[in-house]
C-alpha cells in the first residue's frame, strides 16, 4: 500500500496545501529572485538557486 502524501497533512494545517501551486507571476517572481541570487557568484548556494531557476524556467510559460 502506498499512502497519498497529502493524507498525512492534518486537515486544520491549510498552510501546506496553500503552498502546492504557485501563481504564474510568484512563479516569475520567484525566478527573477534566484536569478539575482544566482548571479552573485560561484559557490554552492548560486549555483543551486541558477539550477532552481533553470527548473522553473522550463515548466512555464514566459512573461508577455
Amino acid at each position: 500500500m502506498n499512502p497519498d502524501p497529502i493524507s498525512l497533512i492534518p486537515e486544520q494545517d491549510t498552510s501546506a496545501r496553500r503552498l502546492e501551486l504557485l501563481t504564474l507571476e510568484e512563479a516569475h517572481d520567484l525566478m527573477r529572485l534566484l536569478q539575482m541570487i544566482a548571479a552573485e557568484g560561484p559557490d554552492e548556494l548560486s549555483e543551486e538557486a541558477q539550477w532552481f531557476a533553470r527548473e522553473i524556467a522550463e515548466r512555464m510559460p514566459s512573461e508577455n
